[in-house]
């Protein structure tokens, strides 16, 4: 079996080709398993994994959409610099999750453009409230996403922790930096935002609708 590096420099995730899975593009066969690990494209839980990627994907996607919306009304302003730092790490995660819709073969949600859409519009729309609208809008997705991800860590430490450790890897990297994210909106009054806890409520459950939604379409 010989091996190719299919990632970025210095990624988790170093494929190595084989002749086991069949490529869809060329009819050929190709098999992938992580060198660091015990997971191989054959005996992974292929349900459970493309669910994690895709609403991974479409997560970090809305959450991109999000914080360019709110840097379009905040970003000539003080906490502009504090918006962009979240983006930019946003940013990386949608960067690595791209690579591993192409590593693993999952198909996009259908609604990536109406996320698109929504995303810009929940950034830009609570920017217009103020510093506190953006924040507490960062402070309710970011801790709904940590939520989503914690999910995910305890379904692939039940099933097996050393077989997905690359993927444990890097859902708990982000999670923690999805926590970072919650934290700073706190830290720049988040809960002064008017009416905080409706918005906040609200917020968190059009995620849920949304987390839903892009595993299963």
């Amino acid at each position: 079996m010989s091996c190719t590096l299919a990632a970025a420099p210095r990624s988790l995730w170093r494929l190595c080709t084989g002749a086991r899975r069949p490529h869809s593009a060329y009819g050929r066969r190709l098999g992938v398993r992580f060198c660091s690990s015990r997971m191989t494209l054959d005996n992974i839980n292929w349900a459970a994994v493309d669910r994690i990627i895709r609403v991974d994907h479409a997560g970090e996607y809305g959450a991109n959409r999000i914080y360019a919306g709110q840097m379009a009304v905040l970003g000539r302003t003080s906490v502009g610099p504090v918006i962009q730092k979240m983006w930019d790490q946003e940013k990386d995660h949608l960067k690595k999750f791209n690579e591993l819709m192409v590593a693993f073969r999952v198909r996009p949600t259908i609604l990536m453009p109406f996320w698109n859409v929504v995303g810009f519009m929940l950034g830009a729309g609570t920017a217009l409230l103020g510093k506190e609208g953006a924040m507490a809008c960062t402070v309710a997705v970011e801790e709904s996403i940590a939520h989503h991800y914690n999910n995910q860590i305890r379904t692939l430490m039940e099933e097996d922790p050393e077989k997905y450790e690359e993927l444990l890897q890097v859902i708990k990297k982000f999670r923690d930096e999805e926590l970072e994210h919650h934290d700073i909106g706190l830290e720049h009054d988040a809960e002064l935002a008017p009416a905080y806890a409706v918005l906040k409520s609200i917020i968190q459950a059009g995620c849920s609708v949304a987390i839903y939604l892009s595993e299963r379409y």
